[in-house]
């Protein structure tokens, strides 16, 4: 009897704790989550910063700010309200200074322009969050949503491409019918993709090159290099390096987890269907190669009328060392 009253109680010890357990686990009240990390813009830089004389807060007239779940986003309006509105997508690690010869003259030839920092460049905030293509669509919504915009023609550059490809997939009805890819990404095989820069772009590699005593060293660096800025494009680049903390990740994400590869649903999406599809792209481009831009219009529904622009020796940022080539072209393509 002693021995049964034994063997019992062994058995309840050893069910009974577990069960106890796993009954805690399924009615327990989760913690509340945790609040989103959100890393300063340049505009957090002292105003003696070089950044503030390649690209200042006011580089485009028209700027404003405006605030969305994911931080503060900087963005600019300009040219007539009874224009034709355009909004202009930059790429992977330049902000909107991609736009510099484009952006103005366009808003002089009577268009309404909109463009705008993207999350973790420029004065726009870095989010510590994954940067994949609904980061960047929400984004534009948004802010479209907030300058009351319905609709627009959309132009992307580089991996603006990309996101103007996936914005017309998400939200047609935001749309126009003139979509413009220009250098865009979208459809890299990894194969294409430098290997430095899938190193640079791990995590492990991104949170020692996000580092404080790293992001000081660059710091120092930046600050002693002499003279003018030969080229204010790498310069703005290194300078969000070295002093945003959220940028390494912001581009180190973007390549892993955002726009650049496996967007092919985007462009074979039938929200293309009825739209008129402009896409520039350089021989010479070895960022994104030349081959991906017949790639993406073979790539189009039937129902896309598009037209590629092949720009002879052409690299990688058009806009800027091909501005009047890109302007005619946008120009006729968005009055036609």
């Amino acid at each position: 009897m002693a021995s049964r009253a034994m063997h019992c109680l062994t058995y309840l010890l050893l069910i009974v704790p577990p069960l106890l357990l796993t009954v805690y686990l399924l009615v327990a009240f989760p913690t509340p989550p945790d609040a989103l990390i959100v890393h300063p813009s340049l505009s957090s830089l002292p105003k003696h910063c070089k950044s503030w004389d390649i690209y200042p807060e006011d580089f485009y007239p028209g700027g404003d700010y405006v605030d969305f779940p994911h931080g503060r986003v900087r963005y600019w309006t300009m040219g007539p309200q009874t224009g034709q509105k355009i909004v202009l997508i930059h790429g992977l690690s330049v902000p909107a200074l991609i736009w510099k010869d484009i952006a103005p003259t366009l808003a002089a030839r009577g268009h309404h322009v909109l463009l705008y920092d993207l999350y973790g460049r420029g004065y726009s905030d870095a989010p510590r969050t994954t940067y994949d293509t609904r980061l960047y669509t929400v984004q534009l919504a948004l802010l479209m949503q907030h300058v009351g915009w319905n609709k627009a023609a959309v132009v992307g550059v580089s991996m603006g491409g990309a996101i103007a490809s996936t914005f017309t997939a998400t939200f047609p009805q935001l749309v126009e019918n003139k979509v413009a890819l220009i250098s865009s990404t979208g459809i890299i095989e990894t194969s294409d993709l430098p290997r430095t820069l899938k190193v640079m772009s791990s995590p492990i590699v991104q949170k020692v090159t996000s580092s404080t005593p790293i992001r000081k060293f660059v710091q120092h660096l930046t600050e002693a290099s002499p003279g003018p800025f030969v080229d204010p494009l790498q310069e703005i680049v290194r300078i969000q390096a070295a002093y945003l903390p959220g940028f390494n990740a912001a581009i180190g994400s973007s390549l892993r987890d955002g726009p650049i590869r496996g967007l092919a649903p985007s462009f074979r999406s039938e929200a293309f269907s009825g739209r008129d599809v402009l896409i520039i792209h350089g021989t010479q481009d070895t960022t994104v190669p030349f081959k991906y831009a017949s790639q993406i219009a073979a790539l189009l529904p039937v129902g896309a009328r598009s037209e590629l622009i092949t720009v002879p020796n052409g690299g990688h940022d058009l806009t800027i060392s091909h501005p009047n080539l890109v302007l005619d072209a946008l120009e006729k393509f968005l009055l036609s």
